[in-house]
């Protein structure tokens, strides 16, 4: 019954409003920044990891880092607060969302005002279920609550999850969202995981509806530390699942998830000498950290020479393996922010 009478509230303010959809004029190219969920997931323990616990003192440290550091210089303007910023509870008064008091003891407002003074854009994170995936409050029933808060708090982005919800409501919920986003009167980037839960629930999703509601949406899983997730996310969208391609447009994004602390590029390009030859490169962006071991199958880099190669260190000179064929894999060690340069010679 409550399901039934809610699908009934958000399909009536989509009837009556469905013409104000997405006209907010955000993301005329694809919005860049900066987001915590990658590299610090649900950390909450300040005592024992001050130093990376989801806490406004980890949002601006980073704000910091962007502002200063040249990002902001080149396009990174969004600083956005994932999963795990909440209090355990809604406001027992108002029932707005409010953030852990501990962690975030100045609120979500000073923190917002903080990153603007760096001149950048603020972004916060909720969940149209019931619960976030984090098991905190979500926002299911409290979608125009929600989004007021979010625009009084001076919010300029917002990522919407979708767990512990029913993906069929979401043709409904997300959509109300957005609705209740624009009729706030503050410009807010709407960004939905609607298509990723439909998809792994097996309905279609209906890009025509996503494309006039969402600047980006989800299509994906979550992007891992690792080759093997990355090359996952390029099949993904090289299959172009549903012709999603199609929808891509000013305002509206595909959004593959983030590029992060990961290896993210394989460069080739074929050597004059000897005859048969190949400079290969591997390229990672990361925030500082530990070296990413990645697993490489040969064609990866397009060694598909039947004959097999020998890899050289590209540096050195030095002899690293023989590759029989192109299902061979190795595996490299890849420093952040770093390259790994080695020559490819047919055997």
């Amino acid at each position: 019954m409550i399901k039934r009478y809610y699908r009934i509230l958000v399909t009536l303010a989509i009837t009556l409003h469905i013409s104000t959809a997405l006209d907010n004029g955000l993301t005329l190219t694809p919005p860049m920044g900066w987001l915590t969920w990658e590299r610090f997931r649900c950390i909450t323990d300040c005592k024992t990891q001050p130093e990376s616990c989801i806490s406004e003192n980890l949002i601006k440290t980073m704000a910091d880092r962007l502002a200063h550091d040249g990002y902001k210089d080149v396009g990174y303007e969004y600083i956005i607060l994932d999963d795990c910023w909440l209090a355990n509870e809604r406001d027992n008064i108002s029932l707005k969302l409010q953030p852990d008091p501990d962690r975030f003891p100045s609120g979500i407002s000073n923190l917002a005002d903080y990153v603007h003074q760096q001149g950048l854009k603020f972004g916060i994170y909720a969940d149209f279920g019931v619960k976030t995936c984090g098991g905190y409050p979500g926002s299911e029933f409290y979608l125009q609550l929600d989004a007021q808060t979010f625009a009084d708090w001076g919010v300029d982005y917002v990522k919407f999850d979708g767990c512990n919800s029913d993906p069929e409501d979401m043709d409904f919920g997300y959509t109300t969202f957005g609705f209740y986003l624009n009729e706030t009167g503050r410009p807010m980037v709407y960004s939905c995981e609607w298509p990723l839960y439909q998809s792994l629930a097996g309905i279609e999703p209906d890009y025509s509806s996503i494309q006039k509601t969402c600047n980006l949406w989800r299509n994906h899983v979550d992007v891992e530390d690792s080759w093997d997730s990355i090359q996952s996310i390029i099949k993904y969208y090289g299959e172009d699942y549903n012709n999603m391609s199609m929808y891509a447009q000013p305002g509206a994004w595909n959004d593959p998830d983030m590029i992060n602390g990961t290896v993210i590029e394989i460069w080739s390009r074929p050597l004059m000498e000897p005859k048969g030859s190949l400079a290969i490169a591997l390229l990672q962006m990361s925030n500082p950290g530990a070296p990413t071991v990645v697993t490489v199958q040969a064609a990866d880099p397009t060694l598909n020479n039947a004959g097999g190669y020998t890899l050289y260190e590209g540096f050195t000179g030095l002899k690293i393996l023989d590759i029989k064929g192109p299902h061979d894999e190795f595996q490299v060690s890849v420093n952040p922010n770093g390259v790994v340069l080695f020559v490819a010679r047919s055997l």
